[in-house]
């Protein structure tokens, strides 16, 4: 895998928008100047935006070959040196046929993004570019009052300093809260932060497991899978698989059957553990274990599969980043999480 170079103060890096066109909505255009403001203010980064990232929804919705355009103009440019996604959607899909595999390949650059972006994730996976399950303009940067320092803390150790190996630590607290964005007024009031005691949970597995992450969000997973850009199941051998669901907050019948997809493909039986992201709001919190457990350790018979759940990444607040691609550690005994090498160089 490529891996990019680490972000360093007074690099330059562009936001774009690959999915929803929200940001460029009147209605939450402050959130995006938030955003903007604390990637050079709080990070040291100067920041452009591609010309179509704030042509609003109904025009990115018509237009997939601009979205796509961005993108691609942003890794041709030698000057830019990360691309930072405005937020998810629902649709990044549809840049798939005007995607140069080759441009990525050819400049590696800093990627990061989450939710729907998990596409583009397996786009740059499929180049062979390291990538980043990480924090987005709209939602994380332009948080509530400030910036979590949870999410701070990830964003300078694994962008900016690279380190290896990282012990990938539980949030004390966490928060999924809605506070109307297109109210301006709502992003002087800090959400409410509810108290996690639970840490890490480990399902099941014993010892550790080593392997190359790999996943994003499941919900998006039945879109490519099928696609050229989906993973083969011998691709699959010795990574760890991680996931999380989005705030549709999927029914875990949904959640149930799209690992026994999983299963059917090969893929259960040849990775080497499994990472799960806290559910937004908590909602099926108990479903969701369950669902793993059964389907992964009684119907695929793989009750020795680590399994680490509540692990902050995703789409409850703060998260951390995880990248594509690197080696990574499953400690059961200490319900821990390591990155064992850095994304950047």
């Amino acid at each position: 895998m490529l891996k990019p170079q680490k972000l360093a103060k007074g690099d330059t890096v562009a936001i774009v928008s690959l999915s929803s066109g929200l940001g460029g909505e009147a209605a939450f255009l402050h959130r995006y100047a938030v955003g903007k403001r604390r990637l050079e203010d709080e990070f040291g980064l100067r920041v452009v935006t591609m010309p179509n990232a704030l042509k609003g929804i109904e025009y990115l919705d018509e237009h997939p070959e601009a979205r796509a355009a961005d993108l691609m103009d942003a890794f041709r440019d030698e000057s830019v040196k990360a691309v930072i996604c405005m937020i998810g959607g629902d649709d990044t899909v549809r840049l798939l046929d005007y995607i140069d595999f080759d441009v990525i390949r050819g400049n590696p650059k800093i990627f990061m993004g989450y939710s729907d972006t998990t596409v583009n994730h397996f786009m740059m996976y499929k180049a062979g570019l390291v990538t980043f399950y990480g924090p987005c303009v709209l939602v994380e940067f332009a948080e509530n009052v400030a910036m979590h320092e949870y999410t701070k803390h990830y964003i300078n150790r694994v962008l900016f300093h690279g380190d290896a190996p990282l012990l990938i630590k539980p949030s004390p607290a966490w928060t999924s809260e809605r506070l109307e964005w297109s109210d301006a007024g709502n992003a002087g009031i800090k959400r409410k932060m509810v108290e996690d005691n639970k840490g890490f949970e480990l399902l099941q597995g014993r010892g550790t497991a080593q392997g190359r992450l790999l996943g994003g969000c499941i919900d998006v997973f039945p879109m490519i899978i099928g696609t050229k850009l989906w993973p083969g199941p011998e691709e699959w051998v010795g990574t760890i698989l991680f996931m999380e669901t989005s705030e549709d907050c999927p029914r875990p019948e949904d959640v149930k059957y799209i690992l026994r997809g999983l299963a059917a493909q090969g893929i259960i039986k040849r990775i080497n553990g499994i990472v799960v992201g806290k559910p937004m709001d908590e909602k099926y919190y108990d479903e969701y274990k369950q669902v793993l457990l059964q389907v992964v350790g009684k119907e695929c018979g793989r009750g020795d599969l680590p399994i680490l759940y509540n692990v902050n990444v995703g789409h409850s607040a703060p998260i951390c980043i995880l990248p594509y691609g690197v080696m990574a550690e499953i400690d059961c005994g200490g319900r821990g999480l390591r990155l064992l090498e850095a994304g950047v160089v």
